[in-house]
């Protein structure tokens, strides 16, 4: 019988990672993604979870760990965050295009300099082009199931790619949520088992991630590509199936208030929650504003974004990261890009909040979508807005 239990999502997380029955987890401990690979540690060493744990000297060795562990055909997980991710990044290029299904939960931390350990998501936007699948979740729930769907997306014959779960470092990964962790028979249904093709054997050699020369590099390259956008099919696939199984659904681009509204925000993770508390509030004083949340961000949902924003005048876009000397934050920078081409398409205006962990509060999405209707009307000389910045 499922349990509904209240726990840390970072404990929940780990539960999650036993439900699917890892075969290897090689981690680094790291601030905020710790108690997850502490609570993991834990359960190895109890006998709950029947695991190979790697305590590894880095981040670069924790993927390295990961990538060998994947290619022989094991179940892998991993879990990073900040400066720990990006010390694996060059690593997590040669996961993807070695179609290895490895999982790992990213718990999003601001980078430095200056040194923060609080979140936002400049992380996530410096690892958004290493070629994995990559999901934003919003509560512990969410945050357990994708887990669960990740697991069986990697490990897809038809996908065979590393998938990241976002969770917001502090505001998500250290609460304490009521979460529903479903039987594991459900799970091992949903699942099955991890049957990786070509696993590395020493009775029957294969090649993996072979020297790639000029006349072959770019066919390898545009591969991956085609396969990274292939498994967007997959991924829905998997989300319907969860549905069935779980009574919960998922959608790339899930929408709140958002069919009727002629003004949208869009957000991505935990701050979606508190910016539906500010969209009902701005509603019930008779303004017709709406909210779109990001779920899947790689690979793109163009079409769920287009279709998402067809009837609204003004789209405020809010990014927890800044693309420095660009037109604006990353994930506006992607959304005007998806929308340059449509006949009809809304006014797009961008904000950049929430960085080093600093929280933005209900009043606070208030002000950014009435100054963000403001700039549509009036026009701004800047290319986006940060918000909250103390002069």
């Amino acid at each position: 019988m499922a349990q509904r239990l209240g726990m840390e999502v970072s404990v929940a997380l780990g539960e999650a990672v036993k439900l699917a029955d890892a075969d290897v987890i090689a981690a680094y401990p790291i601030t905020p993604q710790t108690h997850i690979v502490e609570h993991l540690a834990e359960l190895v060493a109890d006998g709950e979870l029947d695991a190979e744990y790697i305590p590894v000297e880095s981040e670069h060795s924790a993927m390295s760990a990961c990538l060998g562990a994947a290619a022989s055909g094991a179940r892998t997980f991993t879990a990073s965050a900040g400066q720990g991710l990006e010390l694996m990044h060059e690593v997590l290029y040669v996961a993807s295009s070695m179609r290895l299904p490895i999982v790992m939960a990213v718990v999003n931390r601001a980078l430095s300099a200056p040194l923060s350990v609080w979140g936002d998501h400049s992380d996530a936007m410096a690892v958004r082009d290493t070629g994995w699948i990559q999901l934003f979740t919003e509560n512990g729930q969410d945050v357990v199931d994708q887990v669960l769907c990740a697991f069986r997306i990697a490990e897809d014959r038809r996908v065979l790619l590393p998938v990241m779960i976002h969770l917001d470092g502090f505001h998500l990964s250290h609460v304490i949520e009521p979460i529903t962790l479903p039987e594991q028979t459900q799970v091992e249904q949903f699942l099955g088992t991890n049957q990786y093709p070509l696993p590395l054997h020493p009775n029957k050699p294969v090649a993996m991630g072979d020297f790639g020369p000029p006349f072959i590099y770019t066919e390898t390259k545009w591969a991956q590509e085609v396969n990274l956008r292939k498994s967007k099919e997959v991924v829905l696939e998997c989300w319907q199936e969860f549905g069935r199984t779980f009574k919960r659904h998922y959608q790339p681009v899930e929408g709140y208030h958002s069919e009727d509204a002629r003004v949208l925000l869009l957000t991505m993770g935990s701050f979606s929650e508190t910016a539906m508390t500010a969209i009902e509030r701005m509603r019930q004083n008779g303004q017709e504003v709406g909210l779109i949340r990001l779920r899947l961000w790689r690979p793109f949902p163009f079409s769920e974004v287009r279709r998402a924003v067809k009837n609204a005048e003004l789209l405020i876009v809010l990014d927890r990261a800044i693309s420095f000397g660009g037109p604006g934050g990353p994930v506006c920078s992607e959304i005007r890009s998806a929308l340059y081409n449509q006949e009809k398409r809304p006014k797009i205006v961008s904000f950049v909040g929430g960085l080093g962990g600093r929280d933005i509060t209900v009043d606070g999405f208030e002000q950014i979508i009435t100054r963000g209707i403001e700039i549509g009307q009036k026009g701004s000389e800047q290319e986006f807005e940060i918000f909250g910045v103390r002069e």
